[in-house]
């Protein structure tokens, strides 16, 4: 396939052409490896390259066109130079078009926010396939087209991969897609170029601080997904948190609410809660859903809200969402052979631990314990580390501290930081264990029947990243070997 590099150029603002523009391209890139002959390479600043340096390789590859924000020192005959203020933004718009704007084809829902994201974007997935219709998903865990799995690398992909993979939604049929767009993507204008049809927030607690700095460029790079909806579109936000109408401040979309406290177009109230699900009123309607939680009550919430904004019947919506079930890593329960429960989560931030303990002691109450194992990453926002500690500690009976993805740092030195958030009568009932395995094993040693063991941070991850490779390993996994052996004895 090969597009006029005119019609290309239609769909961005150029700052200054050198070169011409009626030629032939064979494919869009900002991957300098994959440049070849009649290549248009778009050169994006990254994180940690400058796409600008790799000019002279694609080249040399056959490149015969380069969107660039300077036009380099040294031109070569035969090469257009198309100057823009932002390669990123570029090479989504660039992208979309290179792929006959897919996103104009599909109803797409985005959903960003520091918990929730992955939860609410599936069970939309889910929703959406068992109401009949073809449907895509872009997620943490993994991308889907219908039911045909492609692994997922990044929350939010490029803009290349994410353009390819609506078009091939596309023309497989798909008529939704689903998408978590993370601060990174919005921030990196991996969105640009897209069309939604909506958007959902779901909280704002501090996350990705390594990256964002400060709270405050964190909130606006989640802000900035609503500020370019279309006003074709919908904006659903939880105004329950305090960030929720400051997302929709500046917004072309019309504005919905969901609440469990406050007046909203969407309310929920949780009548009664238990370990393997919840009776909710939605709306007046009551429904028992399998999931636990307020957290997820809220994430129901926005399913609920967003399912109907996009035309979807309210009695079939309730009846689909009563057959919902938990997303891999998500508040996942397992009964073990003594007798307690043990809970997998991906709670991997203070709020997100906060939310998940407080469900457990919810439904506990004082009949029994709660023993927590987690930990935290390497080479991350280092000043979430004490606090996460410290929040484990104190809706927590016994607290086991451990390795998570440790990636380039000593996890003795992670653990070490946690520690500081402890006081002497934390540190009483808080354990250090750095090898993760025997962690969960000491967890499950100390549970009692009645008890509650909840392995937190890492979920659908089936690795440990140490020193920049992934050894298997699975939370899940653990859990179930060790009910074997107690089931043996």
């Amino acid at each position: 396939m090969k597009k006029q590099l005119k019609q290309l150029l239609s769909v961005i603002k150029t700052e200054n052409i050198i070169g011409s523009v009626d030629k032939n391209i064979s494919g869009v890139e900002c991957d300098s490896r994959k440049a070849c002959q009649d290549t248009l390479f778009v050169a994006v600043p990254g994180v940690t390259t400058d796409g600008h340096k790799y000019i002279p390789n694609v080249i040399e590859a056959g490149a015969t066109a380069v969107v660039c924000e300077n036009i380099p020192e040294t031109l070569v005959d035969g090469v257009t130079y198309i100057q823009v203020k932002c390669c990123a933004s570029a090479l989504g718009f660039l992208a979309s078009e290179w792929n006959d704007n897919p996103t104009q084809k599909l109803k797409l829902v985005g959903v960003t926010g520091t918990n929730g994201k992955t939860t609410t974007a599936t069970l939309l997935y889910e929703m959406a396939r068992m109401m009949g219709y073809k449907t895509g998903l872009f997620s943490t865990v993994c991308n889907y087209i219908e039911d045909r799995a492609i692994p997922a690398t990044q929350t939010t992909p490029d803009q290349i991969t994410l353009n390819r993979l609506m078009k091939e939604m596309v023309d497989e049929g798909c008529e939704y897609a689903f998408m978590e767009v993370s601060s990174h993507a919005a921030d990196q204008h991996r969105i640009d170029g897209l069309h939604f049809t909506g958007g959902i927030f779901t909280n704002l607690t501090r996350d990705h601080l390594d990256y964002h700095k400060t709270v405050d460029a964190y909130l606006k790079a989640k802000k900035r997904f609503f500020d370019l909806l279309p006003a074709s579109a919908f904006a659903l936000v939880n105004v329950d948190d305090k960030a929720g109408l400051v997302m929709v401040q500046n917004t072309k979309a019309k504005k919905y609410t969901y609440s469990l406290r406050s007046d909203a177009e969407f309310r929920c109230g949780v009548l009664e809660s238990r370990l393997n699900g919840t009776t909710l009123s939605i709306n007046n309607r009551d429904l028992e859903v399998l999931f636990t939680g307020r957290f997820n009550a809220y994430n129901l919430l926005a399913v609920f809200g967003a399912t109907r904004l996009l035309g979807f019947d309210i009695d079939e919506t309730l009846v689909k969402m009563s057959m919902l079930v938990p997303v891999a890593g998500r508040f996942q329960t397992f009964e073990s052979p003594n007798g307690y429960t043990a809970v997998v989560d991906y709670a991997h931030t203070p709020d997100a631990l906060v939310n998940v303990l407080n469900s457990i002691r919810e439904v506990l109450g004082s009949k029994g314990k709660i023993i927590t194992v987690v930990g935290a990453a390497g080479n991350r926002d280092k000043g979430k580390r004490p606090i996460m500690a410290k929040e484990a500690s104190r809706l927590s009976d016994q607290v086991i501290l451990t390795s998570d993805n440790p990636r380039f740092e000593d996890p003795n030195e992670i653990l070490k930081d946690m520690m500081e958030g402890l006081d002497a009568s934390d540190r009483k009932h808080t354990l250090r264990i750095v090898d993760r395995r025997e962690a969960i094993r000491a967890a499950t040693q100390f549970a009692q029947k009645g008890d509650v063991v909840l392995i937190a941070g890492k979920g659908h991850e089936n690795y440990q990243e140490i020193c920049g490779v992934k050894h298997h390993f699975d939370d899940k996994e653990e859990l179930l070997k060790l009910f074997k052996d107690e089931q043996e004895k």
